[in-house]
């Protein structure tokens, strides 16, 4: 296991369409580290983002896909993905507002 810091947990928020519609509920997604713990996910948010109060946290692991130039194959890097899910009276995650 990797000594990770709160700062080097969460890499990149993910905005796509679906994601957009969980943040009604206050469920929001990012791209972690892929030796992220929950426990460790669960306290970068709160950490980063001042008022937040986590209250679950579902996280996947995404293989990386195969690719080919010319004859030769290859593979993406692995993801960590997480969905935050934050409690009714915590503050919304402002890196989200206005979109």
């Amino acid at each position: 296991m990797a000594d990770l810091k709160y700062y080097d947990v969460i890499l990149k928020p993910i905005i796509t369409e679906k994601t957009m519609g969980e943040m009604a509920d206050k469920k929001y997604t990012f791209y972690v580290h892929t030796d992220a713990t929950k426990t460790q996910i669960k306290e970068a948010v709160e950490k980063m983002f001042a008022g937040t109060k986590v209250e679950k946290v579902n996280t996947m692991n995404l293989n990386g896909k195969v690719k080919r130039r010319g004859m030769v194959y290859g593979r993406t890097s692995k993801k960590k993905k997480a969905i935050v899910k934050l409690t009714e009276a915590s503050a919304d995650i402002e890196i989200f507002e206005g979109l």
